[in-house]
Order: C-alpha cells, then sequence, then structure tokens
C-alpha cells in the first residue's frame, strides 16, 4: 500500500517574518458605554468623532487668530493639520496614542480622500473655461513661464533632495514640480481685494494667469497619478479618451436632462442627490483607469451645463463639505508633516536653500516674462509675489505623492513647509507694491464747480443691473453734453448678483472690436450688449470717451463696491437705477427690494454726487430728452440738480440742434413760500432721526449760495430762447402737488429735482408722512408715485457734501455730539413723501403761463 504523499508547503513571505503586524480587533462601537471597559475612545466611532471635533475646532480657532494679518484660510487649515501632528502636540506620545493611534488612521484618512472628491467636484462646478480664451497675451506668457519655471526649478529641487536610489522616479518630479506651479486662485483674489490690488496692472496679470494655473494643477495631478501607478501610458491614453466621452456625450446628456426640467420648480433633493451619484461613478470610472477619483468628479462638475444647477449643488454641499470635511484632510496632511526629520539626512542649510528657492521660483519665471510681455521689473516682482498665494491643490498634490509612496516623509515636511511659508509672505510683501493713495487728485466731486473752470473734465458712473437699465442710461448721458472743450468720461458698472460660491471680482472690459463672440452665457450676452451700447454712444458723442467694467459681488457688499470704483476712477457724479419699472399698463413694478437698500446705502457713503434715474416709459423713445424740467425749492441738491440742467443746454453744439432738428428746451420752475405760510410740524418729523439724514448747514449761507447760482443761471441765459424761467408762489404743500402735476400737460420728457436735504420746506413738508421711497425725497417720490399718464423720466439728485457721508447719526451718541451738533445748526431733513390726487390748481399761476419770465 503506497504511503501517502507528504502535505504541499506552505508558501511563505520571508520578507514579512520580521514585520510586527496590527491586529484590528476593535470594535465599532461599545455597547454599554464607558461600564464594559476603561477607555471610551478604544472603539472606532467615538475615537472617529472626537477627531473630527478637534480638527474643526482647531481650524477654526486658527482661522480667526489669522484674521488680523489678513491671511488667506489656507494657512490657518495647514497650520491646524500641522499643530495636531508629530510636529507639535501631536509629538507627545500620549496624546497620539490616546487621539490618533495607528489602528485609526485608515479611517480618518479614507474620509479625507472622499473629502477630495467632494472638493474637485465643487472646484469643477466653480470652474469656468470661457474666461480663460480671452485672457490677454500678456497674462498667458506670464502664466506659461509660470508654469515651465517653477516646475524645472521644483524638479531640480526633487533630485537635490531625494536619495540616490530615488533618483529618476518620474512621479516625484511631476508631484514635487506641480506643487510648485499651483497658485490659489481665490485666495488670490481675496488678497487683491484686502489690499485694493485688483485694479493695479500686476494685480490684473496675476489673477488672469492664476486661472491657468489652477487648471494646469489637475493636469500634473492626472499625469502623476498614471505615472505612479505603474501603467502610466495606458493611463493616460484612457483618461484623454474618458475626457472626450465626458464633453462631447455626457455634457450634451446633462443638457438634455436639464432642459426637460419644468422651469420655476428648482430642484428636488432627489435631483441633487442624482446628481451627486452621477459625479461619484464618474469617480470610480477614472480610478479604474488608472488616475484618481478626483479627476472623474472634478470633470464631471466642469462640464456641468447650467448655472442654476451649480449654484443648487454647491449650496447644499460647500458648507458641510468646507467646513467639516476638509479639516480633516489637513489633519491627515499634518499627521504626515514632521518638521523633526526635515534636516536628518540634510543639511540645515540646504532645506533653507530649497525654501527660499521655492519661494523664488514664480519671481524669476515673472521676470524672466519681462522680455516678451513688456512687464516692467517691478510689475513681475510684484506678479511673482502674487502667484506665490497657493491652494488647497498645492497640499494635495504633496499628499498623494506621498500616499504613492514616491514623496518621502523628509520631501514632503519640506514642501509643506514652504507653502507656508510662501503664502504666510503674500500679503506683508504687497504692501509696498499697493498704488499709493490719491495719485490724481479727487477735486471734482460734484457737477456744480463753485467758481471752478468748467472745462475740466467730468467723471460719471452709471451702474446697470440688467439690460433694461441702459436705454435711459444712455439716453440721460447723452442729454449731459460733451463736447472737446466740455469732455465728459463714462464708466459703465454692470453689476452681477454672485451665483454660487464664487468669489467677488471687478473686471475691466476692452472695446468690442472683434465682433460677439459665440456660445455666450446670458451673462455675457448682456455684458456684450452693453459694451456695444457705450461704444456706440460714444462713436455718435464728442469728447466722450467709455469704459464698461463688471462688478461680481453680493448685494450686502453692493453699494460698497460702487463708492469704490467712484472713488478710484474720481467720478464727480454716480448715476444708479431705480428698483421699480414700468409695465405695460403704466403701473410701477419692483424689480428687486434689495436694489432700494443698495442705492439707499451709495446715498449716505458715496464719494461724490449721486443721480437716483427713474424711468416711467420714456426709454421707449428713439431720442434723448429734448423738453426738461427743473423744480426749484433751495437748498445743496437742488444747485446740483440746476447744475446738471443747465450742463444740458450749455454745452449743446450746431451739429446737435440740426441732428433733432431743434434745441434742448429747459424749463426751470423756483417755489417760493408765501409771505403769510408758516411751517409747522405737527408730527414731529425734524426729530425723526430714522427718516432723516443730518448734514450741517448754515441757512443764511445756503440762501446766499441759492440766490448767487440763481442769478448767475438767469444772466447766462438771458438771451437764449430755450431756457423758461418762472416763479411759483405757493402757500402750502397742497397747492405744491397740484402745481407739479398740472406739469404733465406741458409733456416734459426729463423731470430733474433735488433729493431735498439741506431745506425744511412749508410747500413739502406734509409730504413725509406719505412717503414711499425715502431714498427720492418728497418731490422725486411724487413724481415716481402719482398717477401721471404721460411718459418721462425723473432724476433725483443728492449733491456731495462730507457731512453726509457720516449717515444717519446713532440716537445713542454722546452728549458732546449732540451739543457739537446744535452749534453747528444741524437741521433734519425729511427724505420722501408721495401725495394723493387734487385737482389741478397749476393754472391759476400766470407767472408760470407765460413762455418767459425773468424775476
Amino acid at each position: 500500500m503506497a504511503a501517502p504523499p507528504p502535505p504541499a508547503k506552505a508558501d511563505v513571505d520571508l520578507d514579512r517574518l520580521a514585520q510586527t503586524v496590527t491586529c484590528f480587533s476593535e470594535t465599532i462601537y461599545r455597547a454599554n458605554g464607558v461600564w464594559e471597559g476603561p477607555d471610551p475612545l478604544t472603539p472606532i466611532i467615538p475615537l472617529f468623532l472626537v477627531q473630527i471635533m478637534m480638527a474643526i475646532f482647531f481650524s477654526r480657532i486658527l482661522n480667526f487668530a489669522m484674521k488680523p494679518f489678513n491671511q488667506p484660510p489656507l494657512v490657518a487649515e495647514i497650520l491646524s493639520g500641522m499643530l495636531l501632528g508629530p510636529s507639535a502636540i501631536g509629538g507627545i506620545n500620549g496624546f497620539r496614542i490616546v487621539f490618533f493611534p495607528n489602528y485609526n488612521f485608515e479611517i480618518i484618512e479614507t474620509m479625507a480622500h472622499l473629502a477630495l472628491v467632494l472638493y474637485a467636484f465643487m472646484t469643477g462646478l466653480q470652474t469656468d473655461l470661457k474666461p480663460i480664451l480671452r485672457i490677454g497675451s500678456k497674462a498667458k506668457t506670464v502664466a506659461l513661464s509660470g508654469i515651465i519655471v517653477p516646475f524645472l526649478i521644483g524638479a531640480s529641487l526633487y533630485y537635490i533632495l531625494s536619495h540616490d536610489d530615488e533618483r529618476g522616479k518620474m512621479p516625484g518630479i511631476i508631484f514635487y514640480g506641480g506643487a510648485l506651479t499651483v497658485t490659489g486662485f481665490s485666495n488670490l483674489a481675496k488678497i487683491l481685494d484686502m489690499q485694493r490690488l485688483l485694479q493695479t496692472e500686476a494685480g490684473k496679470v496675476a489673477l488672469s494667469s492664476a486661472t491657468i494655473h489652477d487648471l494646469s494643477s489637475w493636469v500634473f495631478l492626472a499625469l502623476g497619478l498614471a505615472a505612479s501607478g505603474g501603467a502610466m501610458h495606458w493611463a493616460i491614453v484612457c483618461t484623454a479618451l474618458y475626457i472626450l466621452f465626458t464633453v462631447s456625450y455626457l455634457r450634451r446628456f446633462l443638457a438634455w436632462i436639464i432642459r426637460k426640467t419644468p422651469e420655476g420648480q428648482g430642484y428636488s433633493e432627489f435631483y441633487i442627490c442624482s446628481m451627486v451619484i452621477a459625479m461619484m461613478f464618474c469617480g470610480v470610472i477614472s480610478d479604474a483607469m488608472g488616475t484618481h477619483p478626483m479627476i472623474g468628479a472634478f470633470l464631471f462638475g466642469l462640464i456641468m451645463p447650467s448655472q442654476a444647477v451649480e449654484a443648487a449643488i454647491l449650496d447644499k454641499l460647500e458648507d458641510f463639505v468646507m467646513g467639516v470635511f476638509m479639516p480633516v484632510f489637513f489633519v491627515v496632511c499634518g499627521l504626515r508633516t514632521n518638521i523633526g526629520v526635515i534636516a536628518t539626512d540634510t543639511s540645515f542649510s540646504l532645506v533653507i536653500l530649497t525654501i527660499i528657492f521655492a519661494f523664488l521660483a514664480k519671481i524669476i519665471s515673472a521676470l524672466a516674462a519681462t522680455c516678451f510681455s513688456g512687464l516692467s521689473a517691478r510689475e513681475a516682482i510684484a506678479v511673482g509675489i502674487l502667484t506665490n498665494t497657493k491652494s488647497t491643490m498645492a497640499m494635495i498634490l504633496l499628499e498623494v505623492g506621498q500616499v504613492r509612496q514616491v514623496l518621502t516623509t523628509q520631501i514632503y515636511s519640506i514642501m509643506v513647509v514652504a507653502v507656508l511659508v510662501m503664502t504666510m509672505a503674500v500679503t506683508p510683501l504687497t504692501n509696498r507694491y499697493r498704488p499709493p493713495e490719491n495719485i490724481s487728485p479727487y477735486k471734482r466731486r460734484t457737477i456744480e464747480m463753485k467758481g471752478k473752470p468748467n472745462e475740466e473734465e467730468l467723471r460719471v458712473l452709471g451702474c446697470i443691473y440688467g439690460i433694461n437699465d441702459v436705454p435711459p442710461m444712455i439716453k440721460l448721458l447723452e442729454s449731459s453734453k460733451s463736447t472737446r472743450e466740455f469732455p465728459m468720461s463714462v464708466f459703465g458698472l454692470q453689476l452681477v448678483e454672485l451665483v454660487g460660491r464664487a468669489p467677488p471680482m471687478l473686471v475691466v472690459h476692452s472695446s468690442a472690436r472683434r465682433g460677439p463672440s459665440r456660445n455666450l452665457s446670458h451673462e455675457g450676452v448682456q455684458t456684450s450688449q452693453i459694451i456695444s451700447a457705450f461704444d456706440n454712444y460714444e462713436l455718435r458723442s464728442h469728447g466722450v470717451t467709455t469704459q464698461v467694467l463688471t462688478a461680481r459681488t453680493s448685494f450686502s457688499t453692493m453699494a460698497e463696491d460702487i463708492c469704490n470704483v467712484a472713488r478710484e476712477k474720481r467720478t464727480s457724479f454716480v448715476i444708479l437705477p431705480f428698483h421699480k419699472q414700468p409695465t405695460m399698463d403704466g403701473d410701477m413694478e419692483e424689480v428687486n427690494p434689495a436694489i432700494q437698500s443698495v442705492n439707499e446705502a451709495v446715498l449716505v457713503n458715496a464719494p461724490c454726487s449721486v443721480g437716483i434715474l427713474i424711468d416711467r416709459g420714456h426709454c421707449h423713445a428713439n431720442e434723448c430728452a429734448r423738453n426738461i424740467v427743473m423744480m426749484y425749492f433751495g437748498g445743496p441738491d437742488d444747485r446740483e440738480a440746476l447744475s446738471l440742467a443747465w450742463r444740458m443746454i450749455e454745452n449743446e453744439s450746431d451739429a446737435d440742434i440740426d441732428a433733432v432738428g431743434g434745441s434742448v428746451q429747459l424749463t426751470v420752475v423756483r417755489f417760493i413760500p408765501g409771505e403769510d405760510t408758516s411751517y409747522n410740524d405737527p408730527m414731529g418729523f425734524a426729530n425723526y432721526s430714522k427718516s432723516f439724514v443730518s448734514i450741517s448747514i448754515d441757512p443764511d449761507k445756503d440762501r446766499e449760495l441759492d440766490q448767487q447760482l440763481l442769478n448767475d443761471f438767469k444772466s447766462s441765459t438771458a438771451n437764449d430762447n430755450s431756457v423758461t424761467y418762472a416763479e411759483l408762489v405757493l402757500n402750502n404743500e397742497e397747492e405744491t402737488t397740484n402745481a407739479i402735476k398740472a406739469m404733465e400737460t406741458r409733456n416734459y420728457d426729463l423731470y430733474v429735482v433735488g433729493r431735498g436735504r439741506g431745506v425744511v420746506s412749508p410747500l413739502t413738508a406734509g409730504l413725509a408722512d406719505w412717503c414711499d421711497c425715502p431714498e427720492l425725497g418728497p418731490i422725486g417720490d411724487l413724481l415716481v408715485t402719482s398717477e401721471f399718464e404721460s411718459a418721462f423720466s425723473v432724476l433725483v439728485v443728492q449733491q456731495y457734501m462730507k457731512s453726509s457721508r457720516a449717515g444717519v447719526e446713532d440716537s445713542e451718541g454722546s452728549s458732546g455730539r449732540m451739543s457739537q451738533m446744535m452749534e453747528n445748526k444741524v437741521e433734519e431733513i425729511p427724505l420722501r413723501t408721495s401725495i394723493s390726487d387734487t385737482e389741478s390748481v397749476f393754472q391759476s399761476f400766470p407767472s408760470f403761463n407765460g413762455n418767459k419770465e425773468h424775476v
């Protein structure tokens, strides 16, 4: 009988015999709490929750501590991770064993990479490729140099720092060099805004090149992942085919689904969840092709065809991902960073030189681009410093390289420190390149010149929310005549509410000379139409230069942005659209109530005079205002309004008269209280601080200025048949209301009125209790809210006064401030009023019925 065969030898891995293997025998959670064991943090779930709590707590605390230094959030996130890692308190053995044991690291690392997938998806949603196609050649040259030179420097630093057995590893070169090419677009935009460098040449070039750097970082990530996976060629080919598939077919499929969604119903939770599931499926496909789920998630977000869907997804995800998930990722980065091993196998001086060369990489690239971009050396250095601003993408490249074991802990830690130092140094270094205040003197803040030569250029800022605001704005600008002797610079500011979580931006547009672009978004089409309208206005005018800007901001900060642009452009007059527009039946329909709040804030804080333009249907006419009336009650605002109306007829040339078949007709009506008129304030409006704006005024001096301006106007227009001046002596606000309503029979195109600060007139005081729109003043409110049948426009003017910028005084102000107000004769002025219909008494005043009368 044959003996049984000997048992087969089991395969033994001799390399693992001497290794320590961690046994994952811990439970997920403890059934009976602390009664079953002494350590409540031993189970995985409680420990994981504590780790998340610590990550969020330290990141929020450090972010709060870094705000006074104007540091971007990335600095606080990196510092919080390093603080919990072995470089700080994580180096304490007891702390590390209790809170960050080895057996739980895979759990927190899994969540960190899930955070990266969601972060990549949101980044794709916020990325717009169309602005990259419109970047100027100067910024493209700087961007290309900012990719090539830092990558070469990063590759050289990797060779110097790596060991002999690591030389020649392509993945390490890609990850290390790619990390130096990164520039954080959103972080840089915030720094430029805080440092007021957005409108400088260096700021514009740096921000434009940052968009290209951000996109290139994803290319480096895909290449590094493909190179570190082994089958580099197959990974690159499959990823390229997948990109073509998503752009050519998947995007069209998503667009078809969005078109099938009924408009006005919003997007349900099922709809948003379906998009997230599709994103995760794309991540699985990209991982199977040899890269990372991040690449698939980023591509899916990038091809999303609807901004509304993007905003809905971001509203659901961003706060949770950025507030909870991403701090965990930075804790994982901090756990992998160990400053103590930086100089283990390398001299400390070499480490310092490595950080210095990493910092100089962008500066050297910007200086190298001066030969082709036309930047000066000073501007190139500023661009290099600004583009050193890093983003989360730099940390992602380094962390993924460390996970793929192509970056050692020493090389990884050196670059993490370099990224931190580079980003922290941007804000203090850019202080040297901040443009000096008031390079050009900001002298003319009003239209009323007060003895200054009229030949000085008038600078006007026109604000636009939608395309419907353009026709009345252009017609008003055409009425404000300009010639080569009386030049005018016009800045059209398109105000766009932020969609999603994009950073606020101020874009300066060039003239639309290359023709309309194809495949523009709704905002792009509107911007193109606005640019064309202002270009055409410039071509058919004399002495006019125009420039269009777009400000993307929230309504909460929109007034501040308008005032900042007016201050930077040194404008004398800001024109604001009204928050209501006429409907087909002649009523005034509210467009957006937030616009009213913006207008009120601009009136308080504007650095120059302000006008609110109300269109009651006149914008549909084909010509500018030819029949203008200005109602004069007195005060600084009325003087400003009269100065503007005076300009409309003073600068009219013969060519303008021939073009329209006649000159502009201006009627100035001065309203004078009768001798027996007395003013009483039974409602106490003069002391109602919430409805009045306080300005310092000397009544005697103010009356003298009124009379002086009127005398100058009457003497200058005495022989001008296109000007009619009349005075109405009235007794109360009812007669004033009837007189204004009777003006409708004169078919005026444009009513120019002052806002009415500084004057408490018995002819308007009783209108305050019927106020609907306080920002318009009593007369402007009457013209807007009353039922006029004719179509006309109304311009309510407020003159710039230093005291008006302080706004409404707080009711809890000090007694010293109150006494100073009494000494300066501060008067409380009503802002707004509207009136009920009464029978016309306008015809009962013969002084107005004449063709022309000078008093």
